[in-house]
């Protein structure tokens, strides 16, 4: 008790002068206090939108000095990687000069990290004193190589204090994807997923947030992302417990069934992932052909015709005028409804805004696309696309995925959480 009595004074102490300033090295395993943990949530604007843009990202300061870093927001992957000048052998024009390892931020073979990122690699080091190598590739046959860094990253909290803290996370010296030679959006990936190597799990493993994430994407762009449980309306979020399924890496509810204007769709049994990596939903094959033949069963006479000429996605529709909005056209389509098996039937709407998009012709997309055809099998990805509006909640404590309607425009103070 008295230890912790006298934690208390030093943190009161410290917030008074406003030096709260923590410092702490992941390398060396230091645990900060239980009320960093229990209390403390960091929190950042989101960037970016669905379309045109294509993608949601976050600016990060990494270094010292700290530089900012735009990353996007992966929950699909576990390895947070910058661009990096190792020298580059393969890599995008990002927004900011390429990160600059110095030899002694490089992670060696022996750190417990590197054994995971190994593991997930089918490596083995030879020298426990070698530097640690990664290589990671995506769905969209994209990849990444380079060496695990440790460096200081400078976090925003909910108090309005900055923390900084020792972070491990990959130095990419040779990207691959369909536009490598393109200039790039961002200076790297944020990987949210569950594993050791994520943030949020170094977070956690440091005792300075909960390993909870969470995100809301607004349906006009933008939004907000926390680290740590401060902005969690427990009370008022749908809950489903994650999938036991050894052999799923990612954030997954399990099961669920599919609905159109709540009547089934005869697909059950659906392996959902929910997925910010990716800025679509993705259904295999056999939902997908579903969902087409339900919308397009209930689509004539509502003054809309197919446009094929559009080109932004497979199927896209035109009115008898340009639409300028969503609000436009959202009337002539009824919501999507994924029923989990798990955790009480939970349920997930999909309205007409969570899977359309208006394009710059003026044209209505399905913005729900055949998974199979890109190599995703039987898998079902809950892209950004149908999360916008929501407050989306990854407890990796409770192994739960949750959701809740949320005015995402608004940067919530922690425990004022806006619904």
């Amino acid at each position: 008790m008295g230890k912790q009595r006298s934690l208390l004074l030093l943190f009161v102490l410290a917030l008074s002068l406003g030096l709260f300033n923590l410092c702490v090295s992941a390398s060396n395993g230091r645990q900060v206090s239980s009320f960093s943990r229990l209390n403390s949530s960091a929190i950042f604007p989101i960037h970016g939108n669905v379309y045109p843009r294509g993608l949601f990202y976050v600016a990060l300061n990494i270094g010292n000095p700290p530089k900012p870093y735009y990353l996007d927001i992966d929950t699909g992957s576990d390895l947070t990687w910058l661009q990096c000048d190792a020298p580059c052998v393969s890599c995008s024009p990002g927004p900011h000069p390429f990160y600059r390892p110095k030899k002694d931020k490089l992670v060696q073979c022996v750190d417990p990290l590197c054994t995971s990122i190994r593991t997930l690699n089918s490596g083995q080091c030879e020298l426990p004193s070698e530097q640690c190598d990664y290589e990671i590739a995506y769905a969209d046959e994209g990849s990444s190589q380079g060496v695990l860094v440790k460096d200081v990253f400078t976090l925003p909290f909910a108090n309005g204090s900055l923390l900084k803290t020792h972070l491990a996370f990959g130095c990419g010296y040779n990207q691959q994807s369909s536009s490598v030679n393109s200039p790039s959006p961002t200076d790297g990936v944020l990987g949210l997923g569950h594993g050791k190597p994520s943030i949020v799990s170094q977070l956690g493993d440091l005792g300075l947030t909960r390993k909870v994430v969470g995100h809301c994407f607004s349906g006009q762009g933008g939004g907000y992302l926390f680290f740590g449980d401060g902005f969690v309306p427990y009370s008022s979020v749908t809950w489903t417990p994650m999938s036991r399924d050894p052999l799923l890496t990612h954030y997954s509810p399990g099961p669920a069934n599919l609905f159109f204007d709540k009547q089934p769709l005869g697909v059950g049994g659906l392996p959902v992932i929910f997925d910010s990596g990716s800025s679509y939903t993705y259904f295999a094959s056999r939902a997908y052909k579903a969902v087409i033949s339900a919308v397009k069963k209930d689509l004539p006479g509502k003054q809309l015709k197919e446009a094929p000429e559009d080109g932004t996605l497979p199927l896209c529709w035109k009115g008898t005028e340009k639409f300028k909005s969503i609000l436009d056209v959202k009337k002539f389509f009824k919501p999507l409804y994924l029923v989990f098996a798990n955790g009480k039937r939970a349920q997930l709407e999909i309205a007409p805004e969570g899977y359309l998009i208006i394009t710059r012709n003026g044209n209505a997309c399905l913005g729900i696309l055949n998974g199979t055809e890109i190599g995703l099998g039987n898998q079902n990805l809950i892209g950004d696309i149908s999360m916008q509006d929501l407050m989306v909640i990854y407890d990796n404590e409770q192994q739960q995925i949750g959701w809740v309607p949320a005015d995402c425009n608004r940067i919530p103070k922690s425990g004022t959480t806006r619904l």
